[in-house]
């Protein structure tokens, strides 16, 4: 319970402490949107890294150097923990948004660093809003903001190292903006703290980065079933690291 502790007391402290910060970030994105986006992200990844510490998570990283430094992306992996996010924010290499799903919308404070860090919120209930979601990460692609999207579009509670089918519109990202894909396959996440809730454990966590995959190259076939090309990519990886838990 000391991990559980540890990491909800510096959340609740980070939010309540870091609203003077938050009202300083305000005033610089109303002058420069880039330097608030680029301080957020410090700032973000720092606090990250010390929940990650305080929960007892060590993660290997394998194939980092598939990630373009330079461009922007679109990130998709398989999602089974909460922590998954903070696994892979702490790695971006440049400002990356998250897309979340609209109940995330009404935390308070958290929505506005979610906003500073580039978050979109997705409606899945509703196809309209959700298609200008879409649409609105292609704009942050284009704007030089990296995208990360989990395309099971829910976190999996079945057995480790099993994929629920991905879903097809978040791909559009990629299709319609140009940029390449980044497959990450996530091991054992989920035993950092679902596995047995409310006890957080120490937990060894690997992390694999896929070549980009580049969907106007791919045959038509494949890029017709993009997601499913994508999701064997992921699954692949999964398998391959299954030993290294």
């Amino acid at each position: 319970m000391i991990r559980l502790f540890l990491v909800s007391f510096t959340v609740v402290m980070f939010l309540i402490l870091a609203i003077p910060v938050m009202i300083v970030e305000w005033i610089i994105g109303k002058f420069s949107p880039q330097t608030r986006s680029q301080r957020s992200m410090v700032i973000i990844k720092f606090v990250f890294r010390l929940l990650l510490l305080e929960a007892g998570t060590k993660v290997t990283v394998l194939g980092e150097e598939n990630v373009p430094t330079d461009i922007p992306v679109l990130y998709i992996g398989n999602h089974r923990s909460y922590f998954d996010i903070l696994i892979t924010y702490v790695r971006v290499p440049r400002p990356t948004g998250y897309i979340a799903k609209e109940g995330m919308k009404t935390i308070p404070l958290l929505r506005i660093w979610m906003k500073y860090l580039h978050c979109l919120f997705l409606d899945r209930t509703d196809v309209k809003k959700g298609m200008q979601t879409i649409l609105d990460g292609v704009e942050k692609i284009k704007s030089g903001v990296s995208i990360c999207i989990f395309p099971e579009g829910t976190r999996n509670p079945n057995a480790e190292g099993t994929v629920l089918n991905f879903k097809g519109g978040s791909f559009k990202i990629a299709t319609k903006s140009g940029c390449p894909i980044i497959p990450m396959a996530i091991s054992n996440s989920a035993a950092i703290w679902e596995n047995h809730l409310p006890f957080m454990k120490k937990t060894h966590v690997i992390l694999e980065y896929g070549k980009p995959i580049y969907p106007s190259e791919l045959s038509k076939e494949e890029q017709k079933h993009l997601g499913a090309y994508c999701q064997k990519e992921i699954q692949a990886m999964l398998d391959k690291n299954k030993d290294l838990i």
